[in-house]
């Protein structure tokens, strides 16, 4: 069977797997298509800091290798602490993680799957799969919505996967658009590098108590999500049913009005946006941290889509191709939602390939 992917929900649906007995290399095969270990935390910008982000859930197996994020160094970048981290527990259970490797498609072949992967030099190669479990996440493919204008303004315009620094926004006046964490990381580190900074969210932001986002304590939130993916609708944004938790750094942010969200703007034009009043905003750089849509362009050859968009999933198997699984999709997109539906998910690949095997 393959694992497509190597991020929190790909690891541990591999880590459950082995202990389920299956062997790493042979019976188990992880793919990914990242330089590197850490998932799509290896691309994140240099000042982000455990301590401002989502909290990051051990994964199941790490505290008894006495590796815990709760007490990693947060003066270090995230994505070198979740780099190293889950570069050791990668090598310390023996997965195998074979990087870096492309999906490039999953396609029907007989009573299987046929996962086609692309090398760094160009080369394909074919795997044929009784189950696939898919674990690709949303970091290959950021939202940006279409609004009037976009395509006539001058500046810069970038999603969430390419800011790097606020330095590069030196004096410049900044646009930031999207009412979720990254939006606001964003807003808080241009803060005094920036000449200027507005920010637009399509609805209004909803701030929670307490300092740490716990999506599971937002059983509607969740609820909501599960709904979505069993209907096969695209999935709602989490934050938008959870609200953002109010940390030191963000309350702060708020009393001195650098986290001031503004109705969305009616349209750009060459040198900025206009609001509906009317309102012209110059900007230098519009930063679009609009959200992420699920990376499933590979499994297109299934026609998985339905009508509204997304893919039919119940408690994570594939509505319409039962060979497939989707990890990290839905309800279980939280940090500790990944953890909890790979045990899930490796119980009903393995029951799925008992069954494969009975019926030959």
């Amino acid at each position: 069977m393959v694992v497509i992917g190597a991020g929190q929900a790909g690891l541990s649906v591999g880590y459950h797997l082995l202990r389920a007995g299956l062997r790493a290399g042979t019976d188990l095969v992880v793919l990914d298509r990242a330089p590197d270990t850490g998932g799509a935390w290896q691309f994140r910008w240099e000042a982000l800091r455990l301590g401002v982000a989502h909290r990051v859930h051990d994964l199941p197996g790490m505290r008894e290798m006495g590796l815990h994020f709760e007490d990693a160094d947060q003066s270090r970048p995230a994505r070198d602490v979740v780099r190293d981290y889950y570069r050791r527990f990668e090598d310390h259970y023996g997965l195998q993680v074979r990087r870096p490797v492309a999906v490039v498609s999953v396609t029907r072949q007989g009573e299987g799957l046929c996962v086609t992967t692309r090398a760094p030099d160009g080369s394909t190669s074919r795997i044929t799969a009784e189950v696939v479990v898919n674990a690709s996440g949303t970091w290959g493919t950021p939202f940006l919505p279409w609004y009037p204008g976009r395509d006539t303004f001058r500046g810069r315009q970038l999603d969430t996967t390419e800011y790097r620094d606020a330095r590069e926004f030196a004096d410049q006046d900044v646009v930031v658009v999207g009412g979720g964490t990254s939006a606001i990381g964003f807003l808080l580190e241009l803060d005094g590098v920036a000449r200027s900074t507005r920010w637009f969210t399509r609805r209004p932001v909803t701030w929670s108590e307490g300092s740490a986002l716990d999506v599971e304590s937002a059983v509607s939130a969740v609820a909501e999500q599960d709904r979505a993916a069993r209907a096969g609708e695209v999935l709602p944004s989490i934050v938008s049913g959870t609200g953002v938790p109010v940390s030191a750094r963000i309350r702060t942010g708020l009393e001195h009005g650098v986290l001031a969200a503004a109705p969305m703007f009616a349209r750009l034009d060459e040198t900025g946006v206009v609001t509906a009043e009317g309102e012209h905003v110059h900007a230098d750089a519009i930063i679009w941290a609009t959200g992420f849509r699920a990376d499933l362009r590979h499994l297109a050859p299934l026609h998985l889509r339905t009508g509204s968009g997304g893919v039919a999933v119940v408690g994570g198997r594939a509505v319409d191709e039962p060979r497939l699984f989707l990890a990290g999709y839905g309800p279980q997109a939280s940090t500790i939602g990944a953890n909890r539906a790979g045990r899930l998910i490796a119980r009903q690949v393995v029951a799925a390939l008992a069954e494969t095997r009975d019926s030959r």
